[in-house]
Parts: C-alpha cells; structure tokens; sequence
C-alpha cells in the first residue's frame, strides 16, 4: 500500500531540514519540500538517498502557493512561521485538500482558529499542534518522569533554556507572544507567575539575573515563566505546586529582552528589533559550543515516602528537538495513532516512544536521578 504523501513546509529552515532528516530516519519517504528558496530546498532534496523527493515554491503567506502545496499530500508538517501570525493558516490549507495536518507550533491561537471553523474529526481529518520542544517535548517528559518510580507527584520545577543561533521565527514569535499566543487573545504566558496549591499565582516568584545552576555551564539568568502549557500539565499531574524558569546564559540576549516590551510599546520597528535579536544570539555564541538543556524535578512519594525525580535533558540544538517531535507526530498519525480532531502533541503521542527515539537517534542525552534513576535500572535488568 502506499504511503500518503507527506509535504514539509518551511522544509530549508533550523528546523524543516532537520524534520526531513527525522522522517527519513523512521522509513518516510518521497516526501514533498516546500519553501520560498529553490536552491536551499534542492540541497535538502538531494540529501534523500531514494532521489524521489520532490521540492515546490511554497509561502505560507501566498493563499495560490499553499493551495498548490498541500494539493495531494495526506498530511503537512508545518515547520514555517511566525507562529503567531499564521495561526491556523497552514492547516486549513491542509484541510481544505483532504489532508491531515501536523504542526510544530500553532499552540492556542491555531487550536480556536480550527475549532470555529468547524472540528476536523467531522470529515476524519487530524491536527497535531504545539508538536516541538517548547511547547509540545516541554509538556511531554515531565509526564513521562511521572510515570518513573513515583507514585504520586506534587511539585515541579523545571529550568529550560540555551544557548543557540536564533532564527527569523524565534525572534519574531518571540515579539508577538508578549501579546498573543495564549488562549482567548492573551499573552503567550505570564512572567514572574507560579502555581500554589493547583492555581496560578502571579508573582510568586523572582528573576535571578546572575546565578548558578547545575545543569547549566557557568553563570545564568533565571526568568520565571508560567505558560498555558505549564498550567494545563500542572493539572494533568494534579500539582500542588510549579515553579517553572527560562534559563538565559547570554547576557546580550538577556539584556535585550529586558527592554524588549518597552521598545515594542515605544513603536519600535519589529524588523530592527528581530535583527538586534540575531546579533545578540550570535555574540552570546561567539566562541562557544551552542547547547539546549531541559531540565526538570519532581517531588512526590514512592512507596509511601518522600521522593524526587529528575530528569535532565541535554541536546546539541532546541531546533532539532523540535524536529524529532514533530517527525514522531506524523508518524503517529500515519500509523492511525492519534484520533481524528484537533490535538495538542503532549496529550496525544506516547512518552516512552518519543523518549526512545530521542535516546536512540543520540537526539538529545537523558540523565536521571532519585527514583527516575532507581526505574531506569530495573528496566534495563528486565530487558
């Protein structure tokens, strides 16, 4: 039988090059390349050793070019942006041609866009949404630490962050989710807020500008961040308690974002902004090996006593990251594990098998402690 097509949109970028790679990896063939550069999507092309990918000029801000696009394919990954601006644009594309759809972003603002528009579990078709490292892998593994070794959770704290290049969609997402991004028009998330005793608190909690943590090489910036995301997971896990960071090693971007509200509210450029944001990135990287760490701890109890969980996730890029998840998302689809209707990826793809991929592909290392570590072995002695 063969396989429906699968279009990657965005397929040149950070992270389309390396979700064709991931697809390949899991037997995904023939696959459809669409972006806006010819040559860029032809070097992609050629990396396929079967010769049978096809490359299409494709914008997603061009109604006839993603029309023309997702014509024929039975599902898209969509690994182009920004995010915030195009919403749900990629996938009711998808949808319109009978395809299903998978996106590494889109989070809330593509999940109403679609809902309004009419469920897609109506004509059988799947949307997999948020399917990345944050969100999307950042709601994911802590599900997964849960289920090592511990019989009830009650508090997270999770440190996310790196130092990485910061491309087009980063920079100019990163802008809008001040103002969007979150569910019912709001920001993306709410800085300085925490989670006590199962609701959000806002400031709760304080930035540390200059300090130290163990998963991180030298000195960092820690700025409490609590997301749609984050909230939801503390009720999917029933916590009492969620303190979650982002974690910044570099001080130009650091200081950028720091007065990054106040120029955009002064009426600053966008464009200028997102280009301060490149030259900060690449001075924060000069000289040093770029890295992405999630890092997380859970407490709760494990045979009736106090007990901890960490997992602490350590990769060469937040890109390819997303890329694996995204790739993992249209393979569960294909593989009709993912119901029809509108999905975020963290409530829908399975745990275990993203963390062996990730394991297994040397994606990213896993290291574990406390009862995480203690379940780990066993595992392994069983298998």
């Amino acid at each position: 039988m063969t396989e429906p097509l699968i279009g990657v949109l965005g397929a040149s970028g950070a992270v389309g090059r390396a979700a064709v790679r991931e697809l390949r990896a899991l037997g995904h063939t023939g696959l459809r390349l669409g972006g806006r550069t010819a040559s860029a999507l032809s070097a992609v092309a050629e990396e396929d050793p079967t010769g049978r990918d096809e490359t299409v000029w494709a914008d997603a801000g061009a109604p006839d070019g993603l029309r023309a696009f997702t014509e024929g394919c039975g599902i898209v990954l969509n690994c182009a942006g920004p995010t915030y601006r195009l919403r749900a644009t990629v996938a009711s594309a998808a949808l319109a041609a009978g395809a299903d759809c998978v996106d590494v972003a889109g989070d809330d603002p593509a999940a109403e866009d679609l809902l309004d528009a009419g469920d897609p579990a109506r004509d059988g078709r799947t949307v997999v949404l948020s399917a990345g490292a944050l969100p999307g892998l950042s709601g994911l593994l802590p599900r997964w630490l849960a289920g090592q070794g511990l019989d009830r959770v009650a508090a997270l704290t999770a440190h996310c962050g790196g130092l990485e290049t910061c491309s087009p969609t980063v920079a100019h997402d990163l802008m809008l989710s001040l103002t969007s991004g979150g569910a019912d028009g709001a920001a993306y998330g709410e800085a300085l807020a925490a989670v006590r005793d199962g609701r959000r608190v806002p400031r709760a909690l304080r930035t540390a500008e200059d300090t130290e943590h163990h998963a991180f090489p030298g000195r960092v910036a820690l700025q409490p961040y609590l997301s749609g995301e984050s909230e939801r997971l503390a009720t999917v896990l029933g916590l009492d308690r969620l303190d979650w960071y982002n974690v910044h090693p570099g001080p130009a971007v650091r200081a950028l974002l720091n007065v990054l509200p106040g120029r955009l509210a002064a009426g600053d450029d966008p464009a200028e902004l997102a280009d301060r944001l490149f030259l900060a990135a690449d001075l924060d990287l000069a000289g040093r090996t770029p890295y992405y760490v999630m890092d997380f701890e859970l407490s709760g109890t494990a045979s009736g006593r106090p007990a901890t969980a960490g997992l602490t996730l350590r990769a060469a890029s937040s890109y390819r990251l997303t890329a694996a998840v995204g790739a993992l998302a249209v393979d569960a689809v294909l593989r009709a594990r993912v119901p029809a209707g509108v999905h975020f990826a963290r409530d829908v793809l399975d745990p275990d098998t993203v963390v062996r991929h990730l394991r297994g592909r040397g994606v990213a290392d896993l290291g574990l402690t406390g009862a995480a570590a203690d379940a780990d072995q066993v595992e392994e002695g069983v298998l």
